[in-house]
């Protein structure tokens, strides 16, 4: 409603002066303050704040007056009346300067907009200059207690109990004195009942106000009891009536409210009380309280003081009050609490020592409620004074202005605003629309440094586009900041303060009108329009509100020229000019104007409403509107005075039908009118009953719908599957939070029920003002107030501190509420659980549903689980089995659970069910995360044993579907419950996704040895029973953790388990699983393999296994080209020149040359006089031909690492690490800018392309490639040679077959596993025959291994046969620390990040290898090459 912004401002005195002010009050427009001194009066203007005139008091004349002590405008802003000490009356007229009219005028620099000539322009800037005259002063003869202004007529209250009655001009010597103990005081007008008169004697008036809508006097005692005086006549005479408050005495101020016909009086107790009065017996009723609860400000509830001052703003929609202990609070007209200064940061500093209270003396609020005057009482003027050096010839007057922006509904409460949050202040506009990455930075919207919530709205990295029309949920909900938009300067300066605002549907488009004519503003285009004539502009104002409809401002307005009230459409998209406008007279002055659809509602000040349709049409170059006024209403029989109607609405909403039952044309027609009467809500029906007359229907009599209500929201938008939101009407209502006024539906379109109601009033507390509904969203939006603390910035100065020290800066932040749970809950409670199900059902696919269910489930346990009552019927199973119909209801439970304490768990669990069947019925419904959830549960309220059994449950069926993350925390879950470290229970796990790289960060920290070292083929021996490395990245330390007490039963059962699943995942040829496994949870692959080599890990069906790895790793079947015998590959001479140019291409310190310093001997002597490919073929001085032919078999690895995205960190390029592998295996994944121009110099022919295409349609994706390597050379590492024969063989590596076959001859590898690996791969050559002849040429290629597999006899070989010269083909032993097993590179090793053999490119059909090929090997330095 209103809000405070940054810091009050301090206003400077030009005169000197010793005299501090004490009161200020405001003249009727609030354009001019009285200030009053002791013996001086000072008239202040409001904009620009500053100085217009000092009367001074002779020492002689105040010595008889006294000194001053009240003062009070006439109406016309003509004359000031002072009360004097002595019991004068001092009346001054305010006069016109004469010839120098304007006492400050504007300064322009050069070429200046501002300097335009037009009339009335200049003048409206300027303070005007004023004198005053003194009269002659008026002797009461006694001490004058309280004045108050009428329109011709001045009241004056005196302390020996008499009322006077003087008139202005003071000439006619018309006074009367009314003695307070001739009116008669009853505890109503009813004098029949013989209420109790009052003894007035010795009795005067303390304090009083005169109420306009209520006709009559709201009077303070001075014995602290409370009145309402109300004159029998029209005049005011003798004839006076009064009642008063029963049970009060504890009086000291009172304020009115004239909009909501509200009596407030301040008590000693710190209490404000708000009295309505009865229309009918005229007492005077309660309405509520306006008091601060211990709940909030338990330091200062009860020691306020008493009321000092209570001020209604100038809409009369928030009162503001101060304590005689100091500090300011303001509260909505129905009690809603929106600021305190006596809590949080506005008490205390930042480093937490407690501040006083500012005191005030007096204050008042600024024209259209932008500001609150505030004049400090001496001792905090003397406090805050000289914060900064002040410039000699002025002071402290003692003043200061708190600035406020305030909801664009208190004055403009139309359709268009409900939707959207939209504040104004006085020189910009707050608005929670448009897209949140759209925030502008131009000029017209630049963020004024001391008004914005920090957080910079102007921020230049936002721009918005033109076609952000959209409203989504993400633009009003997830964005903090505020559009603001600075209002025009040439607009404000000359019909400054800002009246009314208004905002379109869309949110794209906003109009504001001040004292003349208006403006509106596009945010797509980020410009203003203006009225280009200024005539125009200042011969026309606002009267009655201004709303936007299809692309026009609809303005209620008065034409000063014709003196003519007018309804008039102006087109938004055309200039903005009366030549463009529809003009509608209207014949009595218009109050309020709403829009719903395409008809117009207006509200007169003859307490008549008109129903206007509009039309828009296309007849022309520009659309014009056409209006016709439907039909008038007159509701003076139902409204007392005009002024109390707060809004009016034109709306679908209607109660006799049975809401089904409507016809889809009339769903949506204008059935009902509803009126804000002074708080009190009215709604009158369309009567069907008679004939149909299209939009002619008379009225029923009208109804109350509610009471206390402050603001309305409806819709005219329609949506079937959100009914209950978007017919229901929603209501706030201050301290009592909110009601909506719910359609209840008949399920399933059966019939109602007659004895059902067909709507429901539901009350809802929620926790912030609201300020917008959004419909379908089930969300209200509202902002707040929030505080920033400066104090630490400027240090106290000589015992003094700045505003800043005494104030925080106050910013608005955006708010939003879900009331969904309220709702339900309610309907729930009046046993509508059909109706709350189905509202909930519309609602179930908004974001925040879960947490809906969520906060209904904890509202009501905390409510009931912690009543010291029994509860007779307790809500908490109705909702239990309410959220059972959501497949949420799993998750709601154990999150509401885990919310709350212990304690409660028991009363909750005795209502949803036992947590053992709810922990069985998520493993049921494979939700995992929520079964960690609920053994959280069972662990707390369960002995370990059934944690145990439970928990083991879970970690097996995460372990089958893969849920690591979720392993993770069960197996310390299960470890800490062995060993009783439970203190602190596992988080709740949330699934993530793996890596890159497939999960294998267990691969990224080994080591994977290439080549023999030197030491190991001096050793000539090969040993599968040797040790390996084992991993020293994060996912080992879990391991070393648990080797640690390994002898724990609780780590035997997790291993078992973890073995068990190993053996699960080799037994179903799940190989990517199973790496996943080791990766994910540190499982000792190797270790359990080389255990297991015997057993589980046995190949039983090579094709099978094959078969299964294709699909598992989405690896294609090879496929033979049309031209593979023919194959432009196969002439090696073409190779070595493709293989050239590409190593041509790379530079010398290409990606893994860096590395070769650590390469062995033999290595490094090659490399001196050769390419580095020469290097992979330099391992063993014996046979150099036969490694060369095998290199020339496995050629097109080492092309493929050259063709890699090229990277400079060379210590990413070992070829023995992950890296490696992950990061420069595959051309497919990498740049191919780096070989543009080396394949332009190739001049590819079409045929030799289409074989490069069908290589790379044969290899499978990257990321396969990878995990295949590091499973290889696990499972060499371990001695599964089976498997390394088919991993082989899906990588088609002939060096690798070639190597196990070389195995095989060692005598420690069992006969078994050589006819396993030998029928295996006859069976693979006999299904690749028959079913996929891809494998060919690959089988072809390794025909020689497996000839020698089949010829070979165990028993014929011989220890002599794994000499050195034939070592260099087999496995390393690792040497931890030593660089050579790492960093030299062995060619037909695993692992090697290095493309795959083409299938078709170098076998031939009987499967030798063709002459021409060995002979171009053997050259020294001629290698081929295969681009895959």
């Amino acid at each position: 409603m209103y809000f405070l912004t940054g810091w009050p401002r301090r206003l400077l005195c030009p005169l000197k002066s010793e005299e501090e002010p004490f009161h200020v009050q405001p003249s009727s427009q609030r354009f001019y303050f009285a200030v009053l001194s002791e013996t001086q009066l000072s008239v202040w203007f409001s904009r620009p704040s500053v100085l217009i005139v000092s009367y001074i008091e002779s020492a002689k004349a105040s010595s008889q007056f006294g000194f001053y002590q009240q003062a009070e405008w006439k109406q016309d802003d003509s004359m000031i009346a002072v009360a004097a000490a002595n019991g004068y009356i001092l009346l001054f007229d305010v006069v016109g300067g004469g010839e120098d009219k304007y006492l400050y005028e504007p300064v322009y620099s050069k070429g200046s907009r501002g300097v335009k000539v037009t009339p009335g322009y200049k003048e409206e800037q300027c303070a005007p200059a004023l004198s005053l005259e003194m009269k002659r002063p008026i002797d009461l003869e006694a001490p004058i207690t309280s004045m108050q202004s009428l329109q011709e007529d001045l009241l004056v209250s005196t302390a020996d109990g008499y009322l006077h009655i003087l008139h202005w001009d003071g000439v006619s010597n018309g006074r009367k004195a009314i003695s307070l103990c001739s009116v008669p005081f009853s505890l109503d007008l009813q004098s029949a009942r013989g209420g109790l008169c009052l003894d007035l004697k010795g009795v005067y008036i303390r304090d009083m106000t005169y109420c306009v809508t209520l006709d009559g006097f709201a009077v303070v005692l001075d014995d602290g009891r409370l009145g309402f005086i109300t004159p029998l006549a029209n005049r005011i005479t003798a004839d006076l009536q009064g009642v008063w408050a029963a049970d009060v005495t504890d009086g000291t101020c009172v304020a009115v409210n004239n909009k909501y016909r509200l009596v407030t009086f301040g008590c000693a107790s710190g209490s404000v009380l708000v009295y309505s009065i009865d229309t009918t017996t005229g007492s005077m009723q309660l309405s509520h309280k306006l008091e601060l609860t211990p709940k909030h400000y338990p330091d200062v509830c009860n020691k306020t003081g008493a009321v000092k001052l209570i001020r209604w703003s100038p809409d009369y929609s928030v009162a503001m009050v101060t304590w005689e202990c100091g500090g300011l609070s303001l509260w909505s007209v129905f009690g809603a609490h929106l600021i305190c200064t006596l809590g949080e940061d506005f008490a205390y500093r930042s480093d937490g020592t407690k501040k006083d209270p500012i005191n005030i003396s007096s204050m008042c609020w600024g024209a259209e409620g932008y500001h609150l005057w505030v004049i400090t009482s001496r001792e905090e003027a003397e406090l805050v004074e000289n914060m900064e050096e002040a410039p000699p010839q002025t002071q402290q007057a003692g003043i200061l202005q708190f600035n406020f922006i305030k909801s664009a509904l208190t004055v403009n409460p139309c359709t268009s605003n409900q939707e959207q949050v939209l504040l104004h202040g006085e020189d910009r506009l707050y608005l929670t629309c448009g897209d949140p990455t759209q925030l502008s930075s131009g000029s017209s919207e630049s963020p004024h440094p001391h008004k914005l919530p920090h957080g910079g709205e102007g921020s230049p990295t936002h721009h918005p586009s033109p076609n952000s029309t959209s409203q989504g949920l993400s633009t009003l909900l997830g964005y903090k900041h505020w559009h603001v938009v600075q209002i025009h300067s040439t607009y404000l300066e000359s019909n400054w303060p800002i009246r009314f605002a208004a905002i379109d549907t869309a949110g794209q488009c906003i109009a504001v009108a001040g004292r003349r004519g208006f403006a509106h503003y596009c945010m797509s285009t980020r410009k203003w329009k203006l009225f280009g004539n200024i005539t125009q502009e200042q011969n026309m104002t606002v009267t009655g509100g201004l709303v936007w409809w299809n692309g026009f401002v609809v303005v209620a307005c008065y034409n000063f020229i014709d003196r003519q009230e007018e309804l008039r459409l102006y087109l938004r998209s055309s200039n903005l000019d009366n030549t463009f406008s529809s003009v509608t007279k209207l014949h009595s002055d218009t109050l309020l104007l709403n829009v719903f659809r395409d008809m117009i509602i207006l509200f007169r000040a003859d307490c008549s409403i008109c129903l206007y349709s509009m039309e828009r049409r296309h007849d022309g170059p520009n659309p014009s509107a056409s209006v016709e006024l439907l039909q008038e209403v007159s509701m003076s029989r139902y409204i007392p005075h005009p002024a109390l109607v707060v809004s009016v609405t034109l709306t679908s909403v209607r109660t006799e039908t049975g809401i089904t039952l409507k016809a889809p044309q009339q769903a949506c027609m204008a059935d009902s009118i509803i009126l804000n009467l002074a708080g009190q809500l009215i709604m009158l029906q369309r009567d069907r009953s008679g004939p149909q007359l299209q939009e002619k229907l008379p009225f029923c009599p009208p109804v109350v719908l509610a009471q206390y209500v402050e603001n309305v929201w409806t819709t005219c938008r329609s949506n079937r599957k959100k009914r209950h939101l978007l017919e229901a009407l929603w209501l706030s209502c201050g301290e009592a939070g909110m009601k909506v006024w719910l359609p209840l539906f008949p399920r399933d379109h059966r019939k109602p029920h007659s004895f059902l109601s067909r709507r429901i009033m539901l009350p809802f507390h929620i926790n912030i003002y609201p300020l917008a509904v959004l419909f379908e969203d089930a969300l209200v939006l509202g902002a707040s107030n929030e505080t920033v603390v400066y104090d630490s910035l400027q240090g106290p100065r000589e015992g003094r501190e700045s505003l800043e020290g005494l104030f925080p800066y106050c910013t608005v932040e955006r708010t939003s509420q879900i009331y969904l749970h309220h709702i339900l809950r309610q309907l729930l409670v009046r046993n509508l659980g059909e109706q709350a199900l189905l509202l909930a059902q519309s609602c179930a696919a908004l974001p925040y549903f879960p947490h809906v269910m969520e906060l209904m489930v904890h509202v009501v346990l905390e409510e009931e689980a912690t009543s010291r009552e029994p509860i007779p019927d307790p809500l908490l199973p109705t909702v239990a089995k309410f959220i059972t119909e959501f497949p949420l209801f799993l998750q709601t439970i154990v999150h509401c659970a885990r919310k709350t304490e212990f304690a409660l768990w028991n009363y909750l669990f005795a209502a949803v069910g036992n947590p053992k069947d709810l922990f069985e019925e998520c493993l049921m419904a494979q939700d995992l995360d929520t079964a960690a959830s609920y053994l959280i549960i069972l662990q707390n309220m369960e002995v370990p044993a059934v944690s145990r059994q439970h928990a083991t449950l879970l970690f097996n069926t995460a372990l089958e579907q893969g849920k690591w993350d979720l392993c993770r925390h069960m197996i310390r879950f299960l470890k800490a419950i062995g060993s009783g470290e439970m203190e602190t229970p596992p988080p709740t796990p949330t699934t993530q996704e793996p890596s890159s790289t497939g999960g294998f960060e267990f691969f990224r920290n080994r080591s994977i040895s290439l080549s023999p070292s030197a030491d190991s083929i001096a050793a000539g021996k090969f040993n599968l029973q040797k040790t390996f490395s084992m991993p020293s990245g994060p996912s080992a330390k879990g391991s070393e953790r648990w080797s640690k007490d390994s002898d724990c039963a609780e780590n035997m059962y997790i291993d078992m388990m973890l073995r068990r699943h190993a053996r699960h995942l080799l037994e179903h040829v799940r190989l990517k699983e199973l790496g996943c496994f080791s990766a994910q949870l540190g499982f000792e692959l190797i270790g359990w393999l080389c255990h297991e080599r015997t057993r589980v890990a046995r190949v039983d069906d090579f094709v099978m296994a094959l078969k299964c790895l294709h699909k598992d790793f989405l690896w294609p079947f090879p496929v033979t080209p049309a031209g593979s015998i023919s194959s432009p590959f196969k002439n090696g001479h073409r190779r070595t020149v493709l293989s050239q140019h590409l190593l041509k291409s790379q530079s010398a310190d290409s990606l893994l040359n860096s590395d070769m310093d650590t390469a062995p001997p033999q290595a490094a002597a090659r490399n001196s006089n050769h390419t580095w490919l020469d290097g992979l073929g330099a391992l063993g001085p014996t046979e150099p031909t036969e490694m060369d032919t095998a290199l020339s078999h496995g050629g097109p690895q080492t092309q493929e690492a050259f063709l890699s995205p090229l990277t400079n960190k060379t210590e990413e390029c070992s070829i023995g690490s992950a890296t490696d592998l992950t990061e420069t295996s595959s051309m497919v994944d990498g740049d191919w800018t780096m070989v543009d121009e080396n394949f332009s110099a190739l001049s590819l022919t079409h045929s030799e392309l289409e074989h490069i295409s069908m290589e790379l349609a044969n290899k499978g994706p990257h990321k396969s490639q990878v995990q295949l390597r590091y499973l290889l050379h696990v499972f060499m590492e371990a001695g599964c040679l089976e498997w390394c024969v088919v991993i082989g063989l899906i990588l088609r590596e002939a060096t690798v077959i070639k190597q196990v076959v070389n195995f095989l001859d060692s005598p420690e590898v069992p006969h078994e596993t050589v006819q396993s690996v030998r029928s295996g791969l006859l069976g693979v050559d006999a299904w690749a025959s028959t079913d996929c002849l891809g494998y060919k040429p690959f089988l072809n290629m390794i025909r020689p291994q497996l000839q020698k597999l089949i010829e070979t006899s165990v028993e014929q070989i011989q220890p002599e046969a794994f000499l050195p010269g034939a070592s260099n083909s087999k496995l390393a032993e690792p040497q931890p620390g030593g660089p050579s097993a790492e960093d030299s590179r062995g060619p037909a090793l695993l692992g090697l990040a290095l493309p795959l053999e083409p299938p078709g490119g170098l076998g031939t059909e009987d499967g030798g290898v063709p002459e021409e090929q060995e002979e171009q090997a053997v050259d020294e330095g001629v290698y081929d090459c295969t681009l895959s």
